[in-house]
Formats: C-alpha cells, sequence, structure tokens
C-alpha cells in the first residue's frame, strides 16, 4: 500500500495560510506528498522548500483567474496536483491548506487505510469536520457548515476535483462510494488576526466575483466582524501538535457569548429537529455511503 499526499498553495504567507502545519500534519501517513505551488507574492515556494522531507514533490504552477464560475480555478489547480501523483499510488491524501489533522487520528486513518485498501468498492475515506471560527477557542455548529467530507481516495487515476475543490467525483461525474472513520479535519480556514482575515476573504472571493461585488462584501482596509457569526460553541478538546506555535503566538481577542444564536425562525426550526433526530434536512453529501 503506497499513500501520497497533495495540496495547492498559493500566498501562504500573505495570507496566513497554515500550509506547514497542514502538511506536516499527516505527512507521517504518506510515502510521498505532492504539492502543486502556484506562483505567488511572496516567498511560499521558499517556504514549502523548507520542509525537510524527501517525501515533498514540489510542482510549480500558474493560476488562472480568469476561471471564476464557481471558484473553478481550485479544481483546476487541484487536478494539476493529482496528475502528479505517482502512478503505483493506492490512496491519495488531499489536505488543503487551511485543514489540519491531529496526530490523535493517525492511527484510525492508517488502519482504514489499510483495511480498505483491497476493497475496490470502498472509492474513498470519509472525516468528520471541526471548523474552528475567530479564535483557536470557538468552533462554528450551524447547518451552514459541512461535517464531512472525502479526504482520502482511491487513485485510479478517474478521479478528479469536483466544483471548487472541497471534494471529489470520478471523471464520469459519479459520486464516490465512501467509508465513513473516526477521524477529523481541523479547519482553520477562519481563525487569523481581523486585517489578516479581511486581506484573505478578499482575496479568496476573487475567484468567483468581480472587484465591484468584492468591495460590498468585505471593504478594504477593513477589519474582519467576526461577530456576524450565527452560532458557535466552546471548543474543549486538544489541537493538534504542530499548530502549538502559531497558537501560542496568536495575538488577537475575540469573545462570543455561545448562548446566542442569530437564527431566522427557519433554522431555528431545521435546528431543533437536527438536535432532536441527528437528522440535518437538506444536508450537501457529495459521496455515496457503503
Amino acid at each position: 500500500m503506497k499513500v501520497t499526499g497533495f495540496t495547492i498553495v498559493r500566498n501562504a504567507i500573505k495570507y496566513d495560510y497554515p500550509a506547514l502545519e497542514a502538511i506536516t500534519s499527516i505527512l507521517p501517513l504518506c510515502d510521498e506528498f505532492v504539492v502543486a505551488v502556484g506562483k505567488s507574492e511572496d516567498e511560499t515556494l521558499s517556504l514549502i522548500q523548507s520542509i525537510k522531507s524527501d517525501k515533498i514533490k514540489i510542482i510549480e504552477t500558474e493560476w488562472d483567474e480568469t476561471l471564476k464560475t464557481g471558484g473553478r480555478v481550485l479544481a483546476v489547480e487541484t487536478n494539476k496536483a493529482i496528475d502528479a501523483i505517482s502512478k503505483d499510488t493506492t490512496w491519495a491524501f488531499y489536505i488543503q491548506c487551511d485543514e489540519v489533522v491531529h496526530e490523535q487520528y493517525h492511527n484510525a486513518i492508517r488502519l482504514a487505510m489499510k483495511q480498505y485498501a483491497t476493497d475496490l468498492e470502498v472509492e474513498g475515506l470519509l472525516f468528520k469536520y471541526t471548523h474552528f471560527y475567530g479564535s483557536f477557542n470557538y468552533v462554528a455548529d450551524s447547518r451552514k457548515w459541512y461535517r464531512n467530507e472525502i479526504r482520502v481516495f482511491r487513485h485510479t487515476g478517474k478521479v478528479v476535483s469536483y466544483r471548487d475543490a472541497q471534494g471529489f467525483r470520478k471523471t464520469d461525474n459519479t459520486k464516490l462510494c465512501v467509508k465513513p472513520i473516526d477521524a477529523h479535519i481541523y479547519h482553520y480556514g477562519w481563525v487569523r488576526p481581523p486585517k489578516k482575515m479581511a486581506e484573505k476573504v478578499r482575496s479568496f472571493h476573487a475567484l468567483w466575483h468581480t472587484p465591484e461585488e468584492i468591495e460590498k462584501m468585505q471593504l478594504a482596509d477593513a477589519e474582519f466582524d467576526y461577530s456576524k457569526i450565527d452560532s458557535l460553541s466552546v471548543f474543549h478538546g486538544t489541537h493538534p501538535q504542530v499548530m502549538r506555535s502559531r497558537i501560542e503566538n496568536a495575538d488577537w481577542n475575540f469573545h462570543f457569548n455561545v448562548a446566542e444564536k442569530k437564527y431566522s425562525l427557519k433554522n431555528k426550526v431545521l435546528f431543533f429537529i437536527e438536535r432532536l433526530t441527528g437528522w440535518r434536512i437538506g444536508e450537501y453529501k457529495n459521496y455515496k455511503l457503503i
């Protein structure tokens, strides 16, 4: 069994992405790791080159920012990384550069990959998600946040990135058949200093929208307002070891009253049903459970 990790990255330093933490968090599980480094406005390439591992395989790319429909450029870049994965790879392990895997889940992930390595019906592994928001102390818990996504898939040469690169499908556009595993992806995409978060949001929206539209979403030179979130809960677990330095050096404060829920009447009803039954009505699922 061979495992290849892969990711895409651009302007990691400028927009404060935990790219090194993302890559190194799953590096122990991988035999090789493909990093598609987009042409950047900072020293992102040097940052990735600084990783002291012979597993790392860097390909340099240039993003086509005219591909704005649905953030399509992200999928195009992700497919470049997939194309660079060694042909003899059994499992491809995708990690976005604002996602980190806690070392406490390594054994569960490794065991699942070994268990299903020869079971060709299993085309991928489905991970749970923990979305941090505002600071490292809060987790977003409303219906708008996805709860599961594929991060490991069987490398057959017939799997491609889907839409804005959140998930994957086969080349014939059918969903992957997956097994859920007891492992979380820690998503830190919404944890940055407010000024840096605003810059990241504007940059990210540029992959979808015109400059005029972006200005309406996030004013230039303004700090991001974390307080507009509808619902948060306090995080009581531990963070991955690779995140320790970043957390210790956090230099902004964010406090939120977790008892406050800013739900519409419709969402209050839907959230009540979910809490009562565990069923999230209308949940987006880009996979088939087996």
